[in-house]
C-alpha cells in the first residue's frame, strides 16, 4: 500500500508537469472507487488552474480557485504523468488532461483509491482531525511525549494513529522504532522524553530516506513518473523475519501488533 513517502514521491514527480497548469478536461471512466466519484466533479475542475499540488497525510490535494480535489491512491493505485495520446490500460479509472498536452492518469486495479471534492480541504471530514505532519517542525519528541501521557497502547500502534501523527505506516513505524532502539510493544505512556526525541528524529529520518529513494516498492507501487521505489533495499527489519540484525547479527523477530505484522530486534530494541 502506498504510504507517505510513496505519495510524496508521486507529488514531487507530478508538480513540474501539472502545478500552475489549466485542466482542459476531466474524464471519469470508473466512478465506483472507494467512494462514488461525484458526477459533477468534472464540471468543477474543467477550465481551472491548478494553483498548488499539496499533500495531507496520504491524500494528494489539487487546489483550484473553487475548491480542492482530494486523491487517495488506495491499496495499489498510482497517479502518473503520461502524454494525452498514451493508450489506455485496464484499470485506468480517470484522467486530468492538461492544456500543456500532459495527462495525469489514475490507475487502480483494486479500486480502493478515491477522488473527492472539497470547497475547504482543511474542514473535510477525512482531513480535519488528522495529527501533525511528521516532517513538519511541530512534530517533535516533546509533542509525542505529551500526547502519549497516560496511554497504555503499544508505541507502534501509537505512532501509526493518524490522529497522533499522519503518514507513519506499518513499514516506516517498524523501521523508525528499530533506529530509535525502542521495542514496538512498549507502552506509549512509559517511554522517556529522551527516547521520544530519538523516535521523532528516527521517524523524520526514515521518511526522508525513503522519499530520496522514491519510496518502497511493495507489490505494484510506482511513482508519478512510473519509476519504482528502491527503499526496500535499505530496510533493516521490515519483512526480514529470521534474517540477521544489521547491528548485532541476531535474528529479526516477527509479531502481530494491532493486527499488523511487526518486525524488530529483541536485542537492540527494548
Amino acid at each position: 500500500m502506498p504510504e507517505l513517502p510513496e505519495v510524496e514521491t508521486t507529488r514531487r514527480g507530478i508538480v513540474p508537469f501539472a502545478e500552475g497548469e489549466i485542466i482542459e478536461s476531466v474524464v471519469i471512466r470508473e466512478p465506483r472507487l472507494r467512494w462514488p466519484v461525484d458526477a459533477g466533479l468534472p464540471g468543477k475542475l474543467t477550465g481551472q488552474r491548478i494553483r498548488t499540488i499539496g499533500r495531507r497525510g496520504k491524500y494528494l490535494l489539487f487546489e483550484t480557485a473553487p475548491g480542492t480535489a482530494l486523491v487517495h491512491l488506495g491499496m495499489s493505485g498510482s497517479l502518473r504523468v503520461v502524454d494525452a495520446a498514451t493508450a489506455l490500460k485496464k484499470h485506468d479509472h480517470f484522467d486530468f488532461t492538461l492544456a500543456n498536452g500532459k495527462t495525469l492518469r489514475f490507475h487502480d486495479p483494486r479500486r480502493f483509491g478515491s477522488l473527492l471534492w472539497a470547497e475547504d480541504a482543511s474542514r473535510h471530514p477525512l482531513l480535519r482531525d488528522l495529527g501533525p505532519e511528521p516532517l513538519d517542525d511541530e512534530f517533535s519528541g516533546a509533542y509525542l511525549r505529551a500526547t502519549a501521557r497516560g496511554r497504555r497502547v503499544a508505541v507502534k500502534s501509537f505512532v501509526m494513529n493518524s490522529q497522533v501523527v499522519v503518514g507513519v505506516g506499518n513499514i516506516y513505524a517498524s523501521e523508525a522504532l528499530f533506529r530509535a532502539g525502542i521495542h514496538p510493544r512498549r507502552s506509549a505512556g512509559r517511554i522517556s522524553a529522551a527516547r521520544y526525541q530519538r523516535l521523532a528524529a528516527a521517524i523524520k529520518a526514515v521518511l526522508n530516506d525513503a522519499i530520496k529513494l522514491g519510496g518502497t516498492t511493495l507489490r505494484d507501487y510506482y511513482s508519478g513518473e512510473g519509476a519504482p521505489g528502491y527503499f526496500r533495499q535499505e530496510l533493516d527489519v521490515y519483512e526480514r523475519a529470521s534474517g540477521p540484525c544489521h547491528r548485532c547479527g541476531r535474528p529479526i523477530k516477527r509479531v502481530v501488533i494491532g493486527q499488523r505484522a511487526t518486525y524488530y530486534c529483541g536485542h537492540c530494541q527494548h
